[in-house]
């Protein structure tokens, strides 16, 4: 399962966590998605968006 937007294409992104004493920890930042339903020509089709892109209204949620 892909941890991805399907509209902007927001990923999981990896980097380090440092500390005060500036020792680095590999880490991963994940994508607040959530599964929608919506309705694309005619058809319903869950998507996987991001909190942002769905708070932006790029999107109509099916009710």
């Amino acid at each position: 399962m892909s941890r991805t937007c399907d509209i902007c294409g927001k990923h999981t992104m990896s980097g380090n966590t440092v500390s005060h004493a500036k020792n680095r920890v590999r880490r991963v930042w994940k994508p607040n998605l959530k599964k929608v339903k919506t309705q694309i020509d005619g058809t319903t089709v869950t998507l996987k968006i991001c909190a942002r892109c769905l708070k932006s209204d790029y999107i109509t949620k099916k009710v």
